[in-house]
């Protein structure tokens, strides 16, 4: 078994609870890490044989391209997608909204999400 993480994904998207952050937008940051039997790609050196991270990114951007009002619903489609389409055991998505619009400085704000097969 071994992990394959993709960190720092950075999107421009338009989620968000108020109509007014659907309409403007926001910087987000995904992370994305899976857990996957890679042995037999780290023998063979094959990428069939293992996880695609060109896939994940695409994943990521499909979803990301999508508006949601929570980012809870965007991480756990962004989740069940990767556990559905890739050949991974569990899969943890991380995903944080620059400056969210509360009534204090926050830097960002992180909703995270692990399923498993």
């Amino acid at each position: 078994m071994g992990k394959i993480s993709l960190e720092g994904l950075t999107f421009y998207a338009y989620h968000g609870f108020y109509e007014r952050e659907r309409e403007l937008g926001n910087t987000f940051e995904v992370n994305i890490t899976v857990e996957a039997d890679f042995e037999k790609a780290a023998i063979d050196d094959e990428l069939a044989e293992t996880v695609d991270y060109e896939k994940l990114y695409a994943i990521a951007s499909e979803v990301m391209e999508v508006p949601s009002k929570l980012l809870e619903q965007v991480v756990h489609k962004m989740a069940s997608r990767i556990l559905k389409e890739l050949p991974v055991i569990s899969v943890e998505v991380s995903l944080s909204k620059f400056n969210p619009p509360i009534s204090g400085e926050c830097k960002k704000a992180t909703v995270s999400l692990c399923l498993r097969r």
